[in-house]
């Protein structure tokens, strides 16, 4: 099941807030608990105490001790409405606290929905001359993918990326230099047709290489930040399509370049 990012931090934020809400709750309850009690116990004493004076009892002794346990449970049971006023309150700024936060994730969450969205239609009009068999911009789990065939930049067991490739790397790099807010994974993927080079000992190897080409290019050649892009190489393991047919090898056979939006701020606030 795919789930976004940003909901998933939402519920891990919920939930946090939640556990704290259950526990205040269960002591305000305990608390209420016993309030009721000695509330029967004060009762079951004025009770025993009136029959006493309509009998006619000479017992002042136990009288007296009953007066007494009546005093006490009064003290006793001041100390408990105090307690519980005293969770009340500090429920009620709890639930202020949490609505706050929540609100501050949901308008956070919202701000990075609509710059994902923004980001991939600069992208997809950037490159809006490719065909769809050469490359593919769409979002997924709160990030934007661009994912690249290998006809558009690597020739078959190859990691140099070819002139057509470069012009599209050359026009994606003019949109990631004008963003400050994201960072960038370059992930290789390949078929399930083992490879042995001389260059190459297997598909690790190869999607591993070419992811590293990408990176290079772009923060060589077009100046990225090289501290927001990650290379990373997936080899066989990740398929988007059934390697039984040319057409689905074809298709696995990629390059990723996923942009991922900055949570700093989601994590201050799930964190503070």
């Amino acid at each position: 099941m795919k789930k976004s990012i940003y909901h998933l931090l939402f519920f891990v934020l919920m939930v946090a807030m939640l556990f704290t809400s259950c526990v205040s709750g269960k002591r305000f309850a305990a608390s209420e608990a016993t309030a009721n009690r000695l509330q029967n116990e004060n009762s079951e004493i004025l009770n025993r105490l009136n029959a006493s004076n309509l009998q006619g009892m000479e017992l002042n002794e136990d009288i007296s001790v009953l007066l007494k346990e009546k005093e006490a449970l009064q003290q006793e049971y001041s100390s408990v409405q105090n307690d519980l006023m005293l969770l009340s309150s500090e429920s009620g700024m709890t639930i202020r606290d949490q609505a706050r936060r929540l609100k501050v994730l949901q308008d956070i969450i919202q701000a990075q929905t609509d710059k994902s969205a923004s980001l991939k239609n600069l992208i997809s009009q950037a490159l809006f001359n490719y065909k769809s068999d050469e490359l593919n911009v769409y979002e997924k789990d709160g990030k934007v993918y661009v994912a690249l065939e290998e006809k558009l930049l690597f020739k078959s067991g190859s990691d140099v990326v070819d002139p057509l490739g470069r012009e599209a790397l050359k026009s994606l790099s003019t949109i990631l230099n004008n963003t400050t807010d994201f960072t960038v994974d370059i992930e290789g993927h390949t078929d399930n047709m083992p490879i042995k080079t001389k260059k190459f000992k297997d598909n690790w190897e190869l999607s591993t290489a070419r992811a590293l080409s990408i990176v290079r290019i772009l923060t060589k050649d077009y100046g990225f930040d090289e501290t927001r892009i990650t290379a990373s190489g997936r080899s066989e393991f990740h398929p988007v399509k059934l390697n039984s047919s040319f057409e689905g090898r074809a298709g696995n056979r990629r390059t990723e370049i996923i942009l991922s939006p900055d949570l700093e701020e989601i994590y201050k606030l799930l964190y503070q």
